[in-house]
């Protein structure tokens, strides 16, 4: 299958619609393409107008709701990938993922949060989704997000 479509599977398997343009929250830019790489900011679980997963993980939000915002974060970022270079195909490789999550004290699956980014990332790009990750836990996030994502990527 190819990336596209990986994409669009797991769109659908996460019920949300990742095509168009995406809302952001600041005065920003959504991604900054310098030489063979793509910076793309910061990326909520949002859809649409609403952040669907918010609160602090190991309170309010479970492990899985949290993997699930991750899961959410990543399309955004990779339908930014999209917008850049033109399309999936261009992407050689993810070179850097840091996923914060809101979490309270003594939190410590972080990474298994950031595990739910990572398996899409794999899933939609196969070896050029294979990354180097740090995963942080934080007191807060913007509009009390549950987990926020930004990523590196090199494009041809």
């Amino acid at each position: 299958m190819s990336r596209e479509s990986e994409f669009q599977a797991v769109a659908r398997e996460l019920g949300y619609d990742f095509n168009g343009e995406l809302q952001k929250g600041g005065n920003y830019t959504p991604f900054v393409r310098h030489g063979g790489q793509v910076f793309v900011s910061g990326q909520v679980p949002r859809v649409g107008s609403e952040i669907v997963v918010t609160g602090r993980v190991g309170s309010e939000v479970t492990l899985e709701r949290a993997q699930l915002a991750a899961r959410i974060c990543v399309m955004r970022a990779l339908a930014l990938l999209r917008q850049s270079p033109g399309a999936l195909d261009a992407v050689s490789r993810v070179l850097r993922v840091t996923v914060f999550v809101q979490a309270v004290d003594g939190f410590s699956q972080l990474s298994e949060v950031a595990d739910g980014a990572s398996e899409v990332l794999f899933r939609v790009l196969g070896e050029a989704g294979v990354h180097t990750r740090t995963s942080v836990g934080v007191a807060q996030l913007p509009k009390n997000a549950a987990v926020e994502l930004d990523l590196i990527a090199a494009v041809d």
